[in-house]
């Protein structure tokens, strides 16, 4: 059975429907009404995803893929529709180019040692941008180290965008691969991502995208993108934790040698000899979490039952309207002021150290996140220790909004006395 919202899809969106499909939403913090907004490191499940979780346990728990019993046979069959499902739901060409994973890094992780150790030698180049996770930095950099390869970064100007000339000016003949994020969890730039993709092929170079922070904002469509990889997470998009999704171009996994050994990856095996299972199920050792890969499926039915523009326009409202009533605020300053943004809002206070305000606002129960996001060189490139971040999703309101507003200018008056 779909949600409330679903009947969303021919109505103008409505934030506090969807908030009723969120049970978590409806507690208190410290005898306060919850509010929250640090969705960028992970969103809050629906209903539907936590009953999924329920029933597969309580229902049909079996291992998949080698029992012949009804038990078996009911799970595998639900944890390979997952598979059609997240092909469908980025449009890849074929559910053979969709891997299980544990998320976004593990993703990247496959990508670096199966692709890297294998396409890439000492001398050649990787690019990634000045605005990656760490996630997208520390697989490349271990290849580099291990290959002897230079790693080159696009850099970004003061409002958190890329310099696309400057990435042009890096692409060499020794260039090989190319890791970018689509969306930047610690700035909510949104980057050209098509542009560079476009651009790396003209020289036969393979793109990986980050989606982690993409996918439950805007619809994306691999095949109209052109990418070679892209990575996302399920917890980020309504799903549980500890599972994602490895996209990847058919020709390209099949030429990839296994990133782990063990069960199921396995044709056949024998003490001389052993020979590997076909892709996807190649990079797919050992039993997989397959209530977190059914329960993603319902994310992915959720998802897809929700007025996809209704909500990118209502969350593009609620960013403008924060970083508008921050921005008023004498002692703010955002960090992040791209032309094309997403739900995301960081800022810091000048005086006030953005943990002790952060650990202020949670004593009014609102949740936002402090620190360096896993994107230390960006605050680098700011010159901040780190920024305060408040991330959005379509459950959230104005109201909160406001709340948050009032609760910063409260830490200010406080925080700057004490200092």
């Amino acid at each position: 059975m779909l949600p409330d919202t679903a009947i969303e899809k021919k109505t103008t969106f409505d934030p506090q429907k969807a908030r009723r499909d969120f049970p978590l939403l409806k507690q208190t913090a410290y005898g306060k009404p919850l509010i929250y907004f640090d969705n960028a490191a992970t969103s809050q499940k629906p209903q539907m995803v936590i009953d999924e979780l329920t029933k597969y346990y309580t229902e049909y728990n079996a291992n998949i893929h080698r029992g012949v019993h009804y038990l078996s046979q009911k799970a595998s069959q639900e944890f390979d529709d997952v598979r059609v499902k997240a092909q469908q739901f980025i449009n890849a060409q074929s559910q053979k180019e969709i891997v299980f994973v544990r998320g976004t890094t593990e993703a990247i992780n496959l990508v670096a040692s199966s692709y890297g150790r294998k396409n890439i030698s000492a001398g050649d180049e990787i690019i990634i941008s000045a605005m990656e996770h760490h996630s997208n930095i520390v697989p490349w950099q271990m290849l580099c180290e291990e290959k002897k390869v230079v790693l080159k970064v696009i850099p970004m100007n003061d409002n958190g965008e890329l310099l696309i000339d400057e990435f042009e000016k890096l692409i060499s003949p020794k260039t090989k691969f190319i890791a970018v994020v689509h969306i930047s969890n610690s700035l909510g730039t949104i980057n050209p991502v098509k542009q560079i993709i476009v651009k790396a092929h003209q020289h036969n170079i393979p793109v990986l995208v980050d989606g982690a922070q993409s996918v439950v904002h805007t619809p994306v469509d691999v095949q109209e993108l052109d990418c070679d990889f892209f990575a996302f997470s399920g917890h980020k998009m309504f799903g549980p934790t500890g599972i994602g999704c490895l996209y990847g171009k058919l020709h390209l996994l099949e030429d990839m040698p296994p990133y782990q050994g063990g069960g199921e990856m396995i044709h056949s095996v024998s003490f001389a000899k052993t020979t590997y299972n076909e892709v996807p199920f190649k990079f797919e050792a050992g039993t997989p979490n397959i209530a977190d890969v059914i329960a993603l499926g319902t994310a992915f039915d959720y998802i897809q039952s929700l007025n996809r523009k209704a909500i990118a326009d209502y969350e593009s409202e609620l960013t403008e309207y924060a970083s508008a009533k921050l921005k008023d605020i004498e002692s703010i300053r955002l960090i992040g002021t791209a032309k094309e943004k997403a739900s995301v809002v960081s800022f810091i206070i000048e005086g006030v150290n953005a943990l002790d305000a952060g650990m202020y606002l949670d004593t009014m129960g609102i949740a936002v996140r402090t620190g360096h996001h896993c994107t230390e060189p960006v605050m680098d490139r700011f010159k901040i220790p780190g920024t305060i971040r408040a991330s959005f999703l379509f459950y959230n309101t104005k109201e909160e909004i406001d709340v948050m507003v009032e609760g910063v200018k409260k830490a200010i008056a406080l925080l700057k006395k004490k200092n």
